[in-house]
C-alpha cells in the first residue's frame, strides 16, 4: 500500500512557473513507476508525465512537452512536476500516480497505475 499526498497547486498567472511535489508513504517508493495526470472540469483524466523506477526513463504528453519536467527523489520518497510558461489550458486537477507493473518502462495509461493521490488544484489565468 502506498500513500500519495500531492501539495504545491495554486493560483497562477499564463507564462508563471509552477512545482507540483508529491510526498509517498509506505512501501519504498522505488518500487513504483511515477506519473502525473491531470483532470480539467468536463473532461477525462489525462496523462501529464510518467517516470520510471530509478528515474533513468521519462516521458511526457506532447502538450507538456519541452515545459514540464518530471522527476523523483528516492530517498525522500518524493516525485515532482516542475511546470514553465503556463498556459491556461494548463488550469486542471494534478493528482500523483504510482505504478507497481514490473514493466521495465512506465506506462501512460491511468489504468496501468495502481495508487493515486487526492489531486492539488492549478489554475492558470490570464
Amino acid at each position: 500500500q502506498v500513500l500519495l499526498v500531492e501539495s504545491g497547486g495554486g493560483l497562477v498567472q499564463a507564462g508563471d512557473s509552477l512545482r507540483l511535489s508529491c510526498a509517498a508513504s509506505g512501501r519504498s517508493e522505488s518500487n513504483y513507476h511515477m506519473g502525473w495526470f491531470r483532470q480539467a472540469p468536463g473532461k477525462e483524466r489525462e496523462f501529464v508525465a510518467t517516470i520510471s523506477r530509478g528515474g533513468g526513463f521519462t516521458m511526457y504528453a506532447d502538450s507538456v512537452k519541452g515545459r514540464f519536467r518530471i522527476s523523483r527523489d528516492n530517498a525522500k520518497k518524493m516525485l515532482f512536476l516542475q511546470m514553465n510558461s503556463l498556459e491556461l489550458e494548463d488550469t486542471a486537477v494534478y493528482y500523483c500516480a504510482a505504478s507497481a507493473a514490473s514493466t521495465i518502462f512506465p506506462t501512460k495509461r491511468a489504468a496501468g497505475f495502481d495508487y493515486w493521490g487526492q489531486g492539488t488544484q492549478v489554475t492558470v489565468s490570464s
